[in-house]
């Protein structure tokens, strides 16, 4: 709830302004004077500064939606998945029983992932949903990952979004940096999207990139590099999720349900039967334009993403691990690049 500042201010400045100018009344004037200057600062709720976020291109427009049926099949906890509208969109669910997931019929070596989320409202804390690409199924010991994690906190608290990357089996060294959404995810649908290609591998939240990570030579021993499949999963992430496990889920409050919907899976085509080969591939007949592994328009950032990049990082990024010289003494070398 927010007071109306420049009434507010106005109020108690006139009221006072008709009364005989007494000493104590100007120094309660010059009180006015800055109550109303602090009242024009940015507000702020309990999420933190409002901020309007910039305008950039809409990239998930490129790319023509699927159903999530068409695309994904059962990964685990088939009872807690329920499709709707026909398959277009999906609930998936954590209880007391299980949690669940989806997971692509079909693996991927680069290309455009999308899928538009609408979070489970109230006390969250320890739930985790997972929006993510892997091949530790193919390459258990040298596996390669593209996380979007929203970790769930405890009452009265937001969502925290994490993102995290591996290649080639790079798990020792968590490379993880969170943030704070700039909008309530359990009100509406937002989308969540990855862009991966040779060039750079790109996140990005309602359009806007959050994070970038360049492919050069300080980056190519992390950087993945095999196909992978694409993941949807929500479950308990009690021991790690919030402080160390300090607040688990409490399920008092279950079934936490995540729905999904716009879902958007372009780009190279590799059969499963040969899931191992890192060779030639096919493109989808569903994409509207260029190929995202190949066209111009996505070896970098345009001027309107950057500055959208530049405005998350600095204005909701609340942890890199590339700050982190507590965690490492020797800052892994991609932070230099």
């Amino acid at each position: 709830m927010y007071i109306n500042q420049t009434n507010l201010s106005n109020y108690l400045c006139n009221t006072f302004n008709s009364k005989k100018m007494t000493f104590l009344h100007q120094r309660f004037l010059l009180s006015c004077l800055i109550l109303s200057i602090i009242l024009r600062l940015p507000q702020v709720s309990s999420r933190g500064p409002i901020y309007r976020p910039p305008s950039v291109e809409r990239l998930t427009d490129r790319f023509r939606s699927t159903p999530v049926s068409q695309k994904m099949s059962t990964f685990f906890g088939a009872s807690n998945i329920h499709m709707k509208s026909n398959g277009s969109y999906s609930d998936i669910i954590l209880d007391k029983t299980s949690g669940s997931g989806l997971v692509s019929k079909d693996r991927y070596h680069h290309g455009f992932f999308s899928v538009a989320i609408k979070l489970p409202m109230g006390d969250t804390s320890g739930v985790v949903l997972a929006f993510y690409m892997s091949n530790s199924d193919v390459f258990p010991h040298n596996h390669d990952e593209i996380d979007f994690e929203l970790l769930g906190h405890e009452k009265r608290r937001q969502w925290v979004l994490q993102t995290n990357i591996y290649g080639n089996g790079s798990v020792k060294t968590g490379r993880e940096e969170k943030f704070y959404l700039w909008f309530d995810p359990t009100q509406e649908f937002h989308q969540y999207s990855m862009l991966w290609n040779t060039h750079h591998i790109v996140f990005l939240v309602d359009n806007i990139p959050i994070r970038e990570v360049t492919y050069n030579q300080a980056s190519s021993p992390m950087y993945p590099s095999k196909p992978m499949s694409l993941y949807t999963t929500i479950w308990d992430g009690s021991q790690w999720a919030t402080h160390g496990g300090k607040y688990p889920v409490n399920y008092k409050y279950a079934p936490f349900v995540a729905s999904l919907g716009e879902l958007k899976a372009e780009g190279c085509l590799m059969s499963k039967a040969n899931s191992t080969s890192t060779g030639s591939c096919s493109k989808s007949s569903t994409l509207l334009t260029s190929d995202p592994i190949e066209g111009n328009e996505y070896v970098k950032l345009t001027s309107q993403q950057t500055i959208g990049l530049k405005w998350v990082r600095s204005k909701h990024m609340f942890y890199s691990y590339c700050k982190d010289t507590s965690r490492y003494k020797i800052l892994p070398p991609e932070c230099n690049a």
